[in-house]
């Protein structure tokens, strides 16, 4: 019996020792390969625009968190507190089918901002899903820039994600001036740092028919932290959309901002989801100068809680994708589209706006 226990042991503490050294390899490596973004990156549209500026009024844009096709309604998400690491290739295949459908579904909408794209990834078998999106949109020019690239995520030890490269993307069929990613600035400390991601937003600039310039602004704002990263990240936008607007510009901001919106309330979901009540306060009412508007629908969620399979009336839901509009911009419709997540752990939102000639600049 004391010859098995000592055998238990020793294999338990080999089992220990390797476990430990698999970190410390994954760490050295990752470090030696950690993806350092600039600050300022000039991206390269893809595709043809099928016109050079915009010349209605009224624009439409969508906003959705793909949750690279591995978030659907059944699965959860150890990061979100569950078991699970990625879906099987089947369960991916059919979320990222649906995914491709609704999108295709909505190719006459003027600006799609998507976040967690994924390029290349193990969690989602490969795919390079930004070559697969842009390819429904034949008409569409397309950025996108990442904020996710590791070589090997070790965790969890048992099933590690292996390697991630994911990002934001932006299709529209009006030709940019300039599009650029901008690096959000400060990190988690070492050695989180080196396997979480490198947050960013795309900020692309567009001729409206009256030769102003509409400012738009697609950001994914950071989710795993105590809340520090998220409002320094919440000041640099604001000070982005005040310094655009201050030129006369029209400007709209839209992603996932992973806090709640000024003025939510969950007891105001009426689709029948369960809302839960977020641990971060809502974005201050007084935010930003007054006209700024936030617009977002107070009906639906837009996330599901990932520590467990979907369960309608039963997960905790809240609203965390959005869009900030200036003053010169008068929000007509907001929608957010109820799919049950059934691809992503976030339901997609479609805006409609119109641009008043009127009111170019203002408080600031």
């Amino acid at each position: 019996m004391m010859k098995i226990i000592r055998i238990f042991f020793k294999s338990l503490g080999m089992l220990l020792l390797l476990s430990i050294v698999f970190i410390i390899v994954a760490a050295l490596l990752a470090t030696l390969s950690d993806y350092k973004p600039p600050e300022k990156e000039i991206l390269n549209p893809q595709g043809p625009a099928s016109a050079n500026q915009i010349s209605n009024d009224r624009v439409s844009l969508m906003l959705w968190n793909i949750g690279y096709g591995g978030l659907g309604s059944e699965m959860d998400f150890f990061y979100d507190g569950g078991d699970k690491v990625r879906p099987t290739r089947g369960y991916y295949n059919k979320c990222f089918a649906g995914i491709e459908v609704f999108l295709s579904e909505n190719d006459n909408i003027d600006f799609i901002l998507l976040q967690e794209v994924d390029l290349k990834s193990r969690r989602s078998y490969r795919s390079n899903q930004v070559e697969q999106i842009k390819n429904l949109f034949p008409r569409h020019q397309s950025v996108f820039a990442k904020n996710y690239d590791v070589l090997f995520v070790p965790v969890p030890v048992n099933n590690p994600m292996g390697k991630v490269v994911s990002g934001l993307m932006n299709l529209t069929g009006f030709e940019a001036m300039t599009s650029e990613r901008i690096s959000f600035p400060g990190n988690y400390s070492w050695p989180k740092s080196i396997f979480m991601l490198d947050r960013c937003f795309i900020i692309q600039r567009f001729v409206v028919k009256d030769e102003k310039v509409l400012t738009l602004i697609n950001t994914h704002n950071s989710a795993f932290d105590d809340g520090e990263l998220r409002k320094g990240q919440f000041r640099i936008l604001r000070k982005i959309a005040k310094a655009e607007y201050a030129k006369g510009n029209y400007v709209i901001i839209g992603g996932d901002w992973n806090q709640n919106p000024p003025g939510f309330n969950p007891d105001n979901i009426k689709n029948g989801d369960a809302a839960g009540k977020n641990d971060l306060p809502n974005v201050a009412e007084n935010f930003m100068p007054t006209g700024w508007n936030w617009a977002f629908d107070p009906l639906v969620p837009t996330n599901r809680d990932g520590s467990q399979a979907y369960q309608k009336g039963q997960t905790s839901t809240t609203i965390l994708d959005y869009f900030l509009l200036s003053p010169n911009i008068n929000p007509i419709h907001i929608k957010t589209i109820d799919l049950g997540f059934e691809f992503s752990d976030h339901n997609p939102v479609v805006l409609e706006v119109e641009f008043l000639i009127s009111n170019c600049a203002g408080d600031n």
